[in-house]
């Protein structure tokens, strides 16, 4: 008889237990799920923040809505030229345009949260001021009057 048992014992290997992998499944989806922070659109235009002499805090980023001009990114500039442009959403857009996108981004808000909805300049520092003037512009024709600018803090 030997100690370490011959070739001629056949015992069966143990299954491997699965019971707790559902569990940390579960937690992996779990930890993922709490900490990525999805990005809602793409952003097709350069823009450099110029910096700012004060600085608010959005009290509720849900119910802002974001407008981004400059010129757009270099792999863009063969099909959309090297002039500040417009961007909703994630394409690019006319002025005009404004007024849909500002009924559209109210439609998708609960009732009670639409007069506090806010829509967020962000800008290039070079855009010229006209094309500023003219987003402001479509912006008080269709009475969205919450306004911020995104902005840097200075460095210090």
């Amino acid at each position: 008889m030997s100690k370490f048992g011959g070739s001629n014992s056949k015992k069966d290997v143990p299954g491997i237990s699965s019971g707790s992998l559902s569990d940390i499944v579960f937690m992996l989806l779990f930890f993922f799920m709490v900490t990525t922070q999805m990005r809602e659109t793409e952003n097709k235009v350069m823009v450099k923040i110029p910096e700012a002499s004060e600085s608010v805090k959005l009290e509720r980023k849900d119910l802002a809505s974001y407008i981004n001009i400059g010129t757009p990114i270099r792999s863009l500039q063969a099909q959309y030229g090297t002039d500040a442009r417009i961007q909703l959403n994630d394409s690019f857009k006319t002025k005009e345009d404004i007024r849909n996108f500002v009924a559209s981004e109210r439609e998708s808000m609960n009732e009670a949260d639409r007069p506090l909805m806010t829509v967020c300049i962000r800008a290039d520092q070079d855009v010229r001021m006209g094309i500023i003037s003219d987003v402001k512009q479509e912006l008080r024709r269709c009475y969205a009057n919450s306004i911020m600018y995104s902005a840097r803090k200075p460095a210090e």
